[in-house]
C-alpha cells in the first residue's frame, strides 16, 4: 500500500469525524452563516486540534466564506486542509546522520508506544543500509529490556542493556562507548517511561543528556518524544515537561489508527514548536512513516 494510502487509512476515524459536518455544510452551496462556524468549531475541537489552532482555521473560513459556498466540498476541504498544513509545518533543524554514531533518545510516558518506534526506526534505518545498535537504558520497569530486545532482534540490531535496577546512565555509557568502538552509524536509547509529574526521573533524563554529551560530543543529536494520539490533548501536558526536561526536537505521533483525536497533532506542534519526525498506522514494522504536513492535513480532511 502506498504511503499516502495508509496515512489516509490510519487518519479515517478522525476524518470521519471531521468530514460529516463538513459535507452537511456545504451542501447549501451557502456563505458560512454563524451557526455552520459552530459546527465546524465543535467538529474542530472534537478532534482534539486545540482552541487557539481551531480559532485561527474559523478565521480563515469565515473570510474565504463565499469562495467555499461556490466551491462546495472541495472548496472547504482545500481551504481547511491549507490551514492545517501551514499549522503543522514546522522548520527541521536536524540532519540525521551527519555526525557517527548518530544517537537518539526516544522519550515518553509508559504506553505511548516507545518500544513499537524504536523497533521500527531500527529496522528502517537498517534498510536503509545504517548499522544500529539498541540501548536499553531503561533498567527499573520489568520486562522492558526484554521487550526491546525482541524488537532489536527483528530489526536486525545489535542490543545492548544492563542489570535490571541498573544506573541508566552507566548503561548509556557503556553503549555508547561500545557503539564508537565498533562503528555504528546510530545508537537508538530506549528511556524509562517517566510520568511527566515525577521530577526526580526527569532529572534523570538531564544527567543522560551530559553523560550523552560526555562521551560523544553533541549527543544525544535528537530526542524524540513519542506521543500517544488517542489520549489526544492531555499529551500536551507530558509534551510540555518533556520538553522541558529532556531538550526535544522531535515528536512521534503513534496509534493514529486508532483515534479520532487526530487533530492533536496540531496542538502539539503549536504547543511544543518542534516538528513531528514521524507517526504511527499500525503495529506493522512499515507503519511508522516519516511525517508530511501536505498528506497529513489532506487525509484528516478528505479530498485531494
Amino acid at each position: 500500500m502506498a504511503l499516502g494510502d495508509r496515512l489516509r487509512g490510519g487518519l479515517s476515524r478522525t476524518r470521519e469525524v471531521l468530514t460529516m459536518p463538513l459535507e452537511d455544510l456545504v451542501r447549501g452551496r451557502r456563505p458560512l452563516d454563524a451557526a455552520a462556524l459552530e459546527s465546524v468549531e465543535e467538529a474542530l475541537l472534537a478532534a482534539d486540534m486545540g482552541l487557539p489552532a481551531v480559532e485561527e482555521a474559523l478565521e480563515v473560513l469565515a473570510a474565504r466564506s463565499g469562495e467555499i459556498a461556490s466551491g462546495g466540498l472541495p472548496a472547504m476541504q482545500a481551504v481547511l486542509g491549507d490551514q492545517i498544513r501551514s499549522a503543522l509545518e514546522r522548520p527541521d533543524r536536524v540532519e540525521p546522520f551527519s555526525e557517527r554514531p548518530w544517537v537518539v533518545f526516544v522519550v515518553g510516558v509508559n504506553g505511548s508506544g516507545k518500544t513499537t518506534t524504536i523497533g521500527k526506526l531500527a529496522a528502517k534505518w537498517r534498510d536503509g543500509g545504517r548499522s544500529v545498535l539498541v540501548c536499553a537504558a531503561d533498567t527499573f520497569r520489568a520486562a522492558a529490556a526484554e521487550q526491546l530486545e525482541v524488537w532489536a532482534d527483528r530489526a536486525g540490531a545489535e542490543f545492548h542493556r544492563g542489570a535490571e535496577g541498573a544506573d541508566p546512565s552507566a548503561v548509556l555509557t557503556d553503549a555508547l562507548r561500545a557503539a564508537r568502538a565498533r562503528g555504528h552509524d546510530a545508537v537508538l536509547v530506549d528511556t524509562a517511561g517517566r510520568l511527566h509529574t515525577r521530577t526526580n526521573l526527569m532529572a534523570e533524563l538531564a544527567k543522560m543528556t551530559r553523560v550523552a554529551d560526555r562521551e560523544i560530543p553533541g549527543a544525544p543529536h535528537e530526542t524524540l518524544l513519542v506521543l500517544d494520539a488517542t489520549v489526544g490533548s492531555n499529551g500536551l501536558n507530558q509534551g510540555r515537561e518533556f520538553a522541558k526536561a529532556g531538550g526535544v526536537n522531535g515528536l512521534v505521533l503513534t496509534k493514529l489508527d486508532g483515534t479520532a483525536r487526530g487533530g492533536v497533532a496540531v496542538a502539539v506542534v503549536r504547543e511544543l514548536g518542534v516538528p513531528i519526525r514521524y507517526v504511527g498506522v499500525g503495529e506493522d514494522v512499515e507503519d511508522l512513516l516519516p511525517f508530511d504536513a501536505g498528506a497529513f492535513a489532506r487525509s484528516l480532511v478528505g479530498g485531494e
